[in-house]
């Protein structure tokens, strides 16, 4: 496959995530009772629209529009009375706390099941997963012998940080600031915890690549039954969520910059060249797909957990205004109105559509300068 394809189908996959999250707040909706006016698939023009619904199993008789439209990057689903009260009993606005909560975060589980659901599928794919064990400690590596690391030794956490997946050793050693790293590992059977283990990085060549590290090479494979890769592919989507929180706890702490973010442009440019290397290596297009695939199931959980941040706007920030509003109306019988909440969610996004396009502009910048 050419890049030109690899970023048709990262853009395909993109508007599948969205087209899924929308679904989510769809079905969510419907099966609570609320009025929904549209559902649409894509954005843009209309390719082809229909109000038919009396066989669905709501009953709806032709309330909602259901939408084709021509540019495959998302969708959208329209409740009736989402920003404000049109006196319509099933109106969004008029229901029940807990069903605006449920509704809300159907988005973001349908992200984080298909993530899920890709990861799963990998995994059933190979009948190998990959073990934190260390497999090689190259020269001048500080600590070895018993009372540091050896050949042979499982990683089960670092600095308190517990290994899920062979990626999470990897990924909390490079943390570490080689002031002093806490392992423990399981040795022949036994627990043995390495303490402060102060050491510095250094160049060393691995597999014909110059690399800057600590010198610990990890990742033997091993035979895993169907049950043993349905929970690797559990563990790693779990994983994905702790990688996204751990990524945003650095983004607040300055750990890593805001210049070093990437929109859908650097994102989409990213994960085509992921498929490129990766059918490169194994010379199989299917290798680069399967690879394009394993990158959108990361996606699809950050989305899931981006979106339920309490940043107006957001379908987190939404829920935040719900419990405010029902502890304020618990305690003082009154409610934010609705035009202010208003106000506050269309402000935070123009911010976000502001800060979406300096992204953009600094992916494009990246990409061809």
């Amino acid at each position: 496959m050419t890049r030109f394809l690899y970023i048709l189908l990262v853009v395909l996959l993109f508007g599948i995530l969205i087209a899924i999250h929308e679904f989510g707040h769809f079905i969510t909706a419907k099966l609570l009772g609320v009025k929904v006016n549209e559902f649409a698939i894509g954005m843009g023009p209309a390719l082809w629209q229909s109000r038919k619904g009396k066989d669905e199993p709501w009953n709806d008789e032709g309330e909602t529009l259901y939408s084709l439209r021509l540019f495959p990057v998302g969708g959208y689903c329209a409740m009736e009375g989402e920003d404000e009260d049109t006196g319509d009993p099933r109106a969004f606005s008029r229901q029940k706390g807990w069903k605006k909560v449920l509704i809300l975060c159907a988005g973001s589980f349908m992200n984080f099941l298909l993530g899920l659901v890709i990861v799963v599928a990998l995994a059933l794919g190979s009948s190998q997963v990959a073990v934190p064990v260390v497999t090689e400690l190259v020269d001048g590596f500080q600590h070895q012998g018993k009372a540091g690391l050896m050949v042979g030794d499982q990683i089960l956490s670092v600095d308190g940080n517990p290994i899920l997946v062979n990626s999470d050793a990897s990924f909390f050693i490079r943390r570490n600031d080689g002031n002093g790293m806490d392992l423990v590992v399981k040795r022949n059977g036994a627990r043995v915890e390495l303490n402060d283990l102060r050491m510095e990085r250094f160049e060393y060549v691995h597999e014909g690549q110059t690399t800057r590290g600590f010198g610990i090479v990890m990742g033997e494979t091993r035979y895993a039954s169907i049950p043993q890769r349905i929970a690797s592919g559990f563990a790693e989507t779990i994983d994905f969520v702790r990688i996204v929180w751990v990524s945003l706890g650095d983004l607040v702490t300055g750990r890593v910059a805001v210049s070093e973010l990437s929109g859908v442009i650097g994102v989409v440019d990213v994960v085509s060249e992921m498929g490129e290397q990766a059918q490169d290596q194994a010379q199989s297009a299917l290798a680069g797909v399967l690879g394009v695939f394993s990158m959108m199931a990361l996606i699809a959980v950050n989305l899931a957990v981006m979106n339920m941040l309490p940043i107006p706007a957001l379908d987190g920030g939404r829920i935040f205004f719900v419990l405010l509003n029902g502890l304020l109306y618990a305690v003082a019988r009154r409610r934010i109105p609705e035009k202010y909440e208003g106000y506050v969610h269309a402000g935070a996004f123009v911010v976000l559509l502001a800060l979406m396009a300096v992204v953009a502009l600094h992916d494009v910048w990246n990409i061809f300068v």
